[in-house]
């Protein structure tokens, strides 16, 4: 045994790799090694013999293993101060230069009507992107029979044989988180629903996912003049113009009644628009009070309460304001694009500090 010692012993401390290591392991302790070899004799001994050998043999197993497990830790240590030799770094050195990231401006102008519409008491209302047939078009009283519920305009999710739940759709529109809200917080309520929804649509104004904000306000006494009021200071503090005029022409939304289509004044100077000035107009947005069957799907009693929506795509507001020509370019992850109409991390849109800097 203390041959086997002082053999294993050396050759461990002169070990020059872990590969190295796991072999002399092998040939000392493993299943045939040589330590092992020696305590399977252990059955053919005599009891008297068994009393010494046995402790004697364990005791050179833990010594050996003890060694084993010493020796590889030292080479651990040893392979790290050699990595750390070689990947050694200046940290005084001055760093690459790199190019600032941007926000995209369907991001930043998202920013700007929420702090818009803030400062008009209006609280943010979220809902969910997949919604059910009921949510996006029964409880906006839009017939089974409207275009906007046939397949060549929405996408309607995939129903497996037999399921027989409610369809569910892509959104189409946020009024859905309408309905949310008012089963949520009841009248009086006064929220905007900003997100993604989704058509069935392109070309270079449309895309099949675009993004809206909805405006929804209830109360007792609440008028089609609240809703011209509202919008016309949206207006003037998003587009940055004192001046702005705003045209309601009649029409119809089966969740609103009556309806409004409302129009800005505007010019066109050698291509160039300029909003609030000129004898044209330029269709921004719907809006309307809201329906009764709305208000009642929304679990509000239409015979106390009445209230005003509207609807606004963000991208082609943000198209008006920043010069953008093209919606398909908002998704087209062009770096170059998004280096010109992006805007600063930090240049947080705020009403007394200004919207765009």
């Amino acid at each position: 045994m203390d041959d086997l010692r002082q053999k294993y012993i050396d050759a461990i401390a002169n070990a020059a790799d872990e590969g190295a290591l796991e072999q002399l392991r092998l040939q000392a302790v493993g299943k045939k090694g040589e330590i092992s070899l020696k305590m399977r004799e252990l059955g053919k001994m005599t009891p008297e013999e068994r009393q010494v050998a046995g402790p004697a043999l364990n005791a050179l197993k833990d010594e050996i293993n003890s060694a084993l497990a010493g020796k590889k830790a030292a080479l651990a240590d040893a392979a790290l101060e050699e990595r750390l030799r070689g990947e050694w770094l200046d940290v005084t050195l001055p760093v690459r230069p790199r190019r600032q990231g941007t926000i995209h401006p369907v991001s930043q102008v998202t920013e700007e009507v929420t702090a818009i519409f803030a400062d008009m008491g209006f609280a943010v209302a979220e809902g969910p992107q997949i919604e059910s047939d009921w949510y996006n078009f029964d409880a906006l009283n839009i017939p089974p029979e409207h275009p906007a519920r046939q397949e060549h305009d929405t996408f309607f999710m995939h129903r497996a044989e037999g399921d027989n739940r409610p369809p569910h759709v892509l959104r189409t529109h946020t009024s859905p988180v309408q309905i949310r809200a008012m089963q949520a917080q009841g009248a009086p309520i006064r929220v905007i629903a900003p997100g993604r929804v989704y058509r069935c649509d392109y070309d270079q104004t449309h895309t099949p996912m675009f993004h809206q904000v909805e405006g929804l306000a209830i109360d007792k006494d609440i008028s089609m003049a609240n809703l011209k009021w509202v919008l016309e200071e949206f207006c003037r503090a998003f587009f940055e113009i004192d001046e702005v005029e705003l045209r309601f022409r009649a029409s119809h939304f089966p969740f609103t009644e009556p309806s409004a289509e409302v129009d800005i004044r505007c010019s066109w100077d050698n291509g160039t628009l300029k909003l609030g000035e000129g004898d044209d107009w330029l269709e921004i947005l719907g809006s309307g009070m809201v329906h009764p069957k709305v208000l009642a799907a929304g679990g509000i009693d239409p015979n106390e309460y009445q209230g005003f929506a509207f609807g606004v795509g963000i991208d082609r507001i943000a198209m008006l304001k920043y010069g953008i020509p093209d919606l398909r370019a908002f998704f087209d992850s062009d770096l170059r694009w998004l280096r010109h109409y992006g805007f600063a991390a930090l240049d947080v849109p705020t009403l007394h500090a200004g919207l765009s800097r």
